[in-house]
């Protein structure tokens, strides 16, 4: 709960402690435990619990079971706090998670925060002492969450962090993150409020380091403003070309109120065999063009190229940082990396009704669902609203039902869409799974015709996000 930082306000919501042992031993060490952490109040269910109230030195509020609380919720206020609900399975604590969740629409993005740290932990086996991390929160975390997982990634001593624009930082920021972070797409008017959160830009040409130059004169800040400088080695989207370079060495001594705190690439076929002499080209390039940046300045200059695919194909080219992106969130290069990495996300929903439907109806929007005999159908609670794109209606997508597949039927609407669930035992309100592992999430991709990249970042912010933590 200490690792979510962006409420001041934590609230403590306990069951009994089912478990053998000496019951004054189990809850003086309980005690001691949330005495230390100092929640902000605690709400003890169970008689047991309540027993040994006078061991808790917070505010504090007991119950004899779920239901008592529950009858007495409308007299506390949950308001801008972060909630811990922990409890023995007896104790039926989905209730309270339901009746305090902030979004009630059913579908949900789930994410374990176990398979992300044991993801973390990979890749920074595969590299050599005293390499460091950047992590990619850009785009909510590929759609992950925001705050939730920069503060995971805090509490795991990640090096940097890096977002796409300065309100990306911001709000991470606010939210009690203190990591360094990188601002990967600066725009002209964000450099005043950068310098005001410590955010740290990239500069790609000369303009914009001529911006950011006049942005540290405004501010009459003493203190250089870090920034990382980007080199184009061959992708040709943003950086300094190698005849820059000389001119960028010079302007760069010139601006004193500027630290250039890493030089770096962007390597745009790591994960590609058939490119592999590009790619290294592309090393090559960025050792000769960062090397003579780096030689002439006078403090020490991290230098990174490497993404997630470099990190495990190209080893050699680690340099002082890597940038850490979709395979934090479970995706790898190849069938043997995939194998060590973990699903992070999870993405389910529920059937809201099923229809019993002869041959010849048709289902949904233009009549394109004309049914070839006698069908159930499901409509379930996800649309292209929701990131599931109108791609895969028609029989091109499916979901799961109790374990089966069930082909989408017809159009896919933007609130909801029908599947067949025919030959399926299943009933109204039962959970429908759209993926929950790596597979799935690449055949739901190349079912619409992109890659999982843009289904995980296109998944809606209606869609309510759901943390796991063991």
């Amino acid at each position: 709960m200490n690792q979510q930082r962006q409420h001041e306000q934590k609230t403590l919501i306990l069951s009994d402690i089912i478990q053998g042992g000496d019951e004054k031993e189990v809850y003086r060490k309980v005690a001691g435990i949330i005495n230390a952490r100092k929640p902000s109040r605690l709400i003890g269910i169970g008689d047991t619990i309540s027993k040994y109230a006078s061991s808790f030195e917070l505010e504090k509020h007991f119950f004899s079971d779920t239901n008592d609380f529950l009858s007495h919720l409308h007299e506390f206020t949950f308001r801008d706090e972060t909630i811990l609900v922990k409890g023995a399975r007896s104790f039926g604590f989905e209730k309270i998670s339901r009746a305090l969740q902030q979004k009630a629409h059913e579908t949900v993005l789930q994410i374990n925060l176990n398979s992300l740290v044991h993801n973390l932990n990979y890749f920074r086996s595969q590299l050599k002492p005293g390499t460091r991390i950047m992590a990619m929160v850009k785009a909510f975390s590929y759609g992950s969450g925001s705050f939730e997982i920069a503060n995971l990634l805090q509490y795991h001593k990640t090096d940097y962090l890096a977002v796409a624009y300065a309100d990306e930082g911001v709000a991470l920021r606010i939210s009690g993150i203190s990591l360094p972070i990188m601002v990967m797409n600066p725009e002209p008017g964000s450099f005043d409020t950068m310098i005001r959160y410590q955010l740290e830009p990239e500069v790609y040409s000369f303009r914009v380091l001529e911006m950011v130059a006049e942005a540290v004169k405004r501010s009459g800040s003493n203190e250089p403003l870090p920034i990382h400088i980007k080199l184009d080695t061959g992708m040709h989207r943003l950086g300094f070309q190698p005849t820059d370079i000389d001119k960028l060495i010079r302007e760069l001594g010139e601006n004193t109120q500027l630290k250039v705190q890493s030089v770096f690439s962007h390597l745009a076929a790591s994960d590609a065999d058939v490119h592999k002499d590009f790619t290294l080209l592309q090393i090559s390039r960025f050792k000769e063009m960062s090397g003579k940046i780096t030689a002439t300045l006078k403090y020490p200059v991290l230098s990174h190229i490497l993404n997630s695919a470099g990190i495990i194909r190209y080893p050699a080219a680690q340099y002082d940082m890597v940038r850490l992106g979709i395979g934090l969130y479970g995706v790898g290069v190849g069938d043997e990396e995939q194998k060590k990495l973990e699903n992070v996300s999870t993405l389910k929903t529920t059937i809201s009704q099923i229809n019993h439907l002869k041959k010849g109806e048709t289902v949904g929007y233009n009549c394109r669902g004309l049914l070839a005999k006698d069908s159930v159908i499901a409509t379930v609670a996800i649309g292209y609203a929701d990131g599931f794109g109108r791609e895969l209606g028609n029989g091109k997508g499916q979901m799961w039902v109790n374990g089966k597949p069930a082909p989408v039927v017809g159009d896919v609407c933007m609130d909801m869409c029908m599947i067949d669930i025919t030959g399926i035992a299943a009933h109204e309100g039962d959970e429908v799974i759209i993926f929950d592992n790596i597979a799935a999430l690449r055949q739901m991709a190349k079912a619409m015709n992109t890659i999982p990249y843009e289904v995980l970042t296109g998944l809606s912010g209606r869609v309510k996000r759901i943390y796991t933590h063991e």
